[in-house]
């Protein structure tokens, strides 16, 4: 495959009947649902489970979405989607980066950005990264 950069986290996704919309291609809301998909796999791999979160009363929280959608996915598609942490300011966000592929085309569908921030999940409140955060999402972090 190829990954625009080094070391992506990929996630395999099959292109079923319910992401379809009236244009007989995937909705545009599916690839946000696709980004979390992976987002949350990706954080789960490096200790960061939805669990540990609330033990930490911290939650990494969407501020800003980009998607460039480059070309449509079909049911039945097979994907490949890779994600990247690639910044943060080890104070308050990080930000990933996502790409989908058609292997079986080669063709890249989609290239997307989140810049996410940390919050107190108890009161939504933004608040500084947990050095747990810190080291393990800075730790996977590559660069761009």
């Amino acid at each position: 495959m190829s990954w625009e950069l080094a070391e992506p986290f990929v996630i395999e996704i099959r292109v079923d009947s319910s992401a379809i919309d009236e244009y007989d291609h995937v909705n545009n809301a599916e690839y946000l649902r696709w980004i979390e998909q992976v987002s949350w796999a990706h954080s789960e791999s490096l200790g960061l489970s939805l669990a540990r979160y609330r033990e930490l009363d911290r939650g990494m929280a969407v501020h800003r979405h980009e998607l460039d959608y480059l070309a449509p996915a079909f049911e039945g598609d097979r994907l490949a989607l890779a994600t990247w942490i690639i910044d943060g300011d080890s104070r308050l966000t990080l930000t990933r980066r996502f790409q989908l592929i058609r292997p079986a085309d080669g063709r890249t569908l989609l290239r997307a950005r989140t810049r996410f921030a940390c919050i107190e999940l108890s009161s939504g409140r933004p608040r500084r990264l947990p050095e747990e955060y810190r080291r393990l999402y800075g730790e996977a972090a590559v660069a761009e």
